[in-house]
């Protein structure tokens, strides 16, 4: 017998035994209920309780090691992969420039303390020279009177004589002597003028001297002294400067992208290197946003790398979220307002922070994938 007739045959049993169809037919139904109900089982029992992910990395925040100053590198004393604590040396700049520029700004500091010291000095001796002044105006408006009173008494003398020498009782050299005496007198009256207002001018000139230094030194001691203060103030600036020839490491972690070499003369913003703080690492896990609707920070999360494995799973805790999308922050974000537009569903990064315990036990890399599972049941 052919395939073809036995094919056949076996079609047209089927069809003359419809009973044994039942059984075949129950048991699909039996199969597709214990799927359905597996599944909605699976979904009411662990998957509306959990949001899964495994679009998640390790993320840290990198210290970059830029110099602050300009200068020639004389030592590098770490290498890539090395672990560094948080002050440890990790670059020496040549401190020669920074050594004489300090040098150079506690000199001004110093002169800058001596002239004001100088200033508050000279305002004690100006108000002793304007008593001296204020005693010389004195006296020499003393002579004044004493040159008017003089002057006086000549001219009244004069006018005496020329009366008697009219009458013939005085002769007329007496009278030519008194008036010699009357200009003399003039003579010492104009010179006493003059010696009062030079006394006036010299007393006046020392006061505008003493306000002048006063304004210099007024409101603050040496210390406080806006000269000093900024004396000072630039000192401090070349002490920073000499400290910053030593570069430290800002935190604890791993040096990663060294490219600094000795020689190398470095300027202000040049990144050396970079230090990655394995033990502050975190995940940043980017979940549909279909999966978001009861994710919240304080949840606890389990996560497994690919680096260890289901072994050794990690324990974590939601912080927050990111404040965009990845496709909202890209380079090119998505024109979604043009006629051509499909959509998308979007992920969210989600920040979870890691256990530094068990990040100690089983340190993590920057960039490790990550699968994470969120506890929504609380």
């Amino acid at each position: 017998m052919s395939k073809i007739d036995a094919d056949a045959d076996h079609v047209t049993q089927a069809a003359v035994n419809p009973k044994k169809r039942g059984p075949l037919f129950f048991g699909l139904f039996v199969a597709v209920a214990a799927c359905g109900g597996g599944y909605y089982a699976y979904d009411t029992l662990y998957a509306s309780k959990h949001a899964v992910t495994d679009n998640a990395y390790v993320g840290a925040d990198v210290a970059s090691i830029t110099p602050l100053v300009a200068a020639p590198v004389t030592e590098v004393l770490v290498a890539d992969t090395e672990m560094v604590r948080k002050g440890d040396v990790l670059v020496r700049l040549d401190d020669t420039d920074a050594k004489l520029a300090l040098a150079l700004a506690e000199a001004n500091y110093q002169s800058a303390i001596r002239r004001v010291t100088a200033l508050v000095a000279n305002d004690k001796a100006y108000t002793a020279q304007i008593a001296g002044r204020e005693a010389d105006r004195a006296q020499a408006a003393a002579q004044l009177a004493s040159a008017q009173a003089n002057f006086e008494k000549a001219k009244i003398d004069l006018d005496r004589r020329k009366t008697l020498a009219d009458k013939g009782s005085v002769s007329g050299d007496e009278v030519t002597a008194v008036e010699t005496a009357l200009k003399t007198t003039e003579a010492s009256m104009a010179s006493a003028v003059a010696g009062a207002a030079g006394a006036i001018a010299a007393r006046d000139a020392t006061a505008a001297a003493k306000e002048a230094n006063a304004a210099l030194i007024s409101g603050a001691g040496i210390d406080d002294n806006p000269e000093v203060l900024a004396a000072r103030s630039t000192r401090d600036q070349a002490q920073v400067n000499l400290e910053r020839t030593v570069m430290r490491a800002p935190v604890d972690g791993v040096i990663s992208r060294r490219q600094v070499q000795v020689g190398q003369r470095v300027q202000p913003g040049m990144t050396l290197m970079v230090v990655v703080p394995l033990l502050d690492a975190y995940v940043d896990a980017n979940y549909k946003e279909v999966q978001l609707a009861h994710v919240k920070a304080g949840q606890k999360v389990t996560l497994v790398s690919d680096l260890y494995g289901s072994d050794v799973p990690f324990t974590g805790t939601v912080i927050g979220f990111s404040g965009g999308t990845g496709a909202a922050f890209s380079l090119v974000p998505a024109q979604n307002a043009t006629g051509n537009w499909i959509k998308v569903v979007q992920r969210l990064p989600v920040r979870i922070a890691l256990d530094p315990a068990e990040l100690k036990a089983h340190p993590l890399q920057v960039g490790l994938s990550m699968t994470t599972d969120i506890a929504i049941a609380n």
